[in-house]
Order: C-alpha cells, then sequence, then structure tokens
C-alpha cells in the first residue's frame, strides 16, 4: 500500500499568505472606523459611508494598472509601488484627521484603496508560485491569511482609537506600521514572473475573453457574491450604533465575520478539489441567504453576530471558488489581463454598495436592506442554470455532429 504523500507549498506563498493578514488587518479597521470618522466629519449622516466607497473605488481604479504593470515590471515591483501608494493615503487620512476635512479624508481612503488594489492579487501571484497542481490549496492558505487579521485588525482599532487626542487618529498610526512591515517583508520575498503565451497573437482581447461561458461565470459570482457581503458588512456599523450598540460591539461582530471570512479557507482548497467549484458556490450561497434572512430578526447584539458570521462563510464558499475556477478559464499569458478585469468588475459593484450602504440603511433600515439583496443571491443560481443549460446545449450538438459524422462514414463505407 502506498502512501501519497502531498508536497509542500513553496515559502514564497507562506510569504504572501502573512502579507494578505496584514493587507487584510488593514482593511478590517478601515472598515471598521472609515463610516464612524465620515459620521464624524461629513455634514449629512447620509454620506458616512463615503470613505468606505472611495476606498473601493481606488481599488477599482487600481485593478487594470495593476494588471498592466505586473505584465510590464513584474508581481514585486508591482506590489511595492502599491504598498508605497498606501502609505502616501495614509499620511493624507492622518492631515484630513488633525484638519476635520472630510474630501480630504476621502482622498486618503481612495489611494488606500488603490494600495488594496494591487494587494489583492495576491492570491493569484500565490498560484503562480504554487503551480497547477497545488493552485486551490495555495489560493486557500493565502486567504487563510485574513484568519490573523479577523484579530489583529480589531484588536488594533480598539487598543490605537484613543491613543492621541484626535479622534481615531492613533488608528491611521496603527495602519501605517502594518502597511511599513509589508513592505519589508514584500522586498524580501522571490516572486514568479507571470506566465507568458508563447506567441501573442493567441491572447485574446477583453470582448472575447468575456464571451467564453465558464470565464464570465466565475467573474459574474465573484462580483455578486463580493457586493452582496460588502454592503451588508459595510452597513453593519451603522445599524448596531442605530441600534445603540457601542464601538467595542461593533468592532467584536467585525471581528467574528472577518474570522467567518477567511478561517474557513484551510478546508475550502480541498472542499473544492473533492466537490468541484460549482457545488461550493451552491453551498456559499445557501450560507448568504441565511445571513440575509436571520438580519430579519430584531436587532440584538447577536442577530447581528450569527448574521455576519453566516455572512462571513457564505462569502469565504463562493468567492473563492469562484477565483479558482477563473484560473482554469484562460489560456497561458491571459492571466494578467484576465485577473485584472476580473478584480475590476468585482470591486466596481463592490465600491457602488459601500456608496449606497449609507443612505439605503438610512433610508430603508437594516432589515429592508438585507431583503434587497436577495435578488442578487439569486442572480448567482440564475448564472450556474444557464451555464449548465448552456453546457448540455453543447454536449448535445457534439453527440449529434459525430453520429452524423459516423453515419457519414459508414455510408460511404458501403
Amino acid at each position: 500500500m502506498t502512501t501519497r504523500i502531498t508536497p509542500r507549498l513553496p515559502l514564497t506563498v507562506w510569504g504572501l499568505a502573512l502579507c494578505q493578514a496584514l493587507l487584510v488587518s488593514g482593511n478590517i479597521l478601515l472598515i471598521a472606523v472609515s463610516p464612524l470618522v465620515g459620521n464624524q466629519l461629513s455634514a449629512n449622516a447620509d454620506w458616512s459611508t463615503l470613505p468606505v466607497a472611495a476606498q473601493l473605488l481606488g481599488l477599482t481604479a487600481a485593478t487594470l494598472p495593476s494588471g498592466w504593470l505586473t505584465a510590464r515590471l513584474g508581481r514585486k515591483r508591482t506590489f511595492l509601488i502599491g504598498n508605497g501608494v498606501g502609505l502616501v493615503g495614509i499620511a493624507i487620512c492622518m492631515l484630513a484627521l488633525q484638519a476635520s476635512n472630510f474630501p480630504l479624508f476621502n482622498l486618503g481612503t481612495f489611494a488606500i484603496g488603490m494600495s488594496i488594489g494591487a494587494g489583492m492579487l495576491y492570491r493569484f501571484a500565490a498560484i503562480d508560485a504554487a503551480g497547477p497542481a497545488q493552485r486551490d490549496r495555495a489560493l486557500s492558505l493565502v486567504m487563510a491569511g485574513g484568519v490573523i487579521a479577523a484579530f489583529l485588525g480589531p484588536w488594533l482599532a480598539r487598543a490605537s482609537q484613543h491613543g492621541f487626542e484626535i479622534p481615531f487618529l492613533g488608528c491611521f498610526v496603527g495602519l501605517a506600521g502594518l502597511y511599513a512591515l509589508a513592505l519589508v517583508l514584500l522586498s524580501r520575498l522571490t516572486l514568479p514572473s507571470p506566465q507568458r503565451s508563447p506567441d501573442s497573437k493567441l491572447a485574446r482581447r477583453p470582448g472575447a475573453l468575456l464571451r467564453h461561458p465558464p470565464l464570465l461565470a466565475a467573474v459574474l459570482i465573484a462580483t455578486l457574491s463580493y457586493a452582496t457581503m460588502n454592503l451588508a458588512m459595510t452597513a453593519t456599523p451603522l445599524a448596531m450604533t442605530h441600534a445603540g450598540h457601542g464601538f467595542g460591539d461593533v468592532t467584536n461582530v467585525i471581528q467574528w465575520h472577518i474570522l467567518a471570512m477567511f478561517a474557513p479557507s484551510f478546508v475550502t482548497g480541498d472542499l473544492t478539489r473533492r466537490f468541484g467549484h460549482q457545488r461550493m458556490i451552491v453551498v456559499g450561497s445557501l450560507s448568504l441567504l441565511a445571513s440575509l434572512l436571520y438580519a430579519l430578526l430584531p436587532a440584538s447584539l447577536w442577530t447581528f453576530a450569527i448574521g455576519l458570521f453566516l455572512l462571513g462563510i457564505g462569502w469565504n464558499f463562493t468567492f473563492l471558488p469562484a477565483s479558482a475556477w477563473l484560473t482554469t478559464t484562460y489560456r497561458p499569458g491571459e492571466g494578467p489581463r484576465v485577473q485584472a478585469l476580473n478584480d475590476c468588475a468585482v470591486f466596481s459593484l463592490t465600491a457602488l454598495s459601500a456608496l449606497l450602504a449609507g443612505p439605503l440603511n438610512a433610508w430603508l433600515g437594516w432589515q429592508t436592506l438585507n431583503l434587497m439583496l436577495i435578488p442578487l443571491v439569486l442572480g448567482m443560481w440564475l448564472v450556474l442554470l444557464v451555464l449548465r443549460q448552456q453546457a448540455r446545449q453543447a454536449k448535445t450538438l457534439q453527440e449529434n455532429a459525430v453520429h452524423k459524422k459516423t453515419r457519414h462514414e459508414a455510408g460511404l463505407g458501403r
């Protein structure tokens, strides 16, 4: 009897997992703090989530340039440039807090978002470093770096909140520390260059790429799952504050939500390899639906905590399988372009969801807001159903063509 030995993942993948942990820690801090800073600095409470939307707009704006830079400068230089932009954005936010300047604060979160946009490619860099055989494991490990972030981000937000006389200034000092650590770590990593196509003419244009049904399905599901999760998550601090819960309760709920987003990553890769991308997406979408329905209960602390926990699990079981699925749908050399297109689509809708979170929560209330997200989950099911129907039709056409060819050859043989 032979024992199957699973090969070890390269050290580069582990390093990228740590970078991901630092990136997500900073993102959690921003998610918890930015709406509260927005509420403090803006003249209208409806615009309190504008800093989060600006962050996501910056992220979206960086996706296509990040893909272009990756193809020309390599992943390492792209990541270092992105990290530097993040440090500049943090400095702008600190100046904005000192000056009580809301537009300047949004400019700072926009720059930080651009940095996060470059960092979102860590997962694809890990896939390149690990190779096709360990694609799912590498992706899961890097995303599991968020487990560290689930504790580090909220702890840093609470510990640094009152570090200075100006509210929340200490949070951005702590954020600068995270980015400085990531900069040092990235400078020490050896990152592989993206795979190039042996013939540049084989690389398809964006329109042709999006006409490939499996690729389009993976992009749509990743986009819908992320937007669903983000809108509910961004509105949570405001809804909890409106319901009378304190900042400590808010950070605890966000902490458990982030833990649910990333802790399953330790097994998501193995489960995806065993059951397939589409089955995992169905399971994840059911968890998303359960979280939205659970939010209809009275707005107690446990309602928020359990609902956001289910939301995090649902995101993990939809977004990660969709990301892994995407890497199987393109040709060699198309990776940076496809990855940039995917993240541009994902974070364009996610930015819109963050922009709408504040007004929708103010106008409709927490429960109605969650009801409005249910069609996005149903949209994921529709994508899978259409793809399955197209696959059946293609199979039928292929079988008919083979049958026709066989009959033709049999006729010639007579």
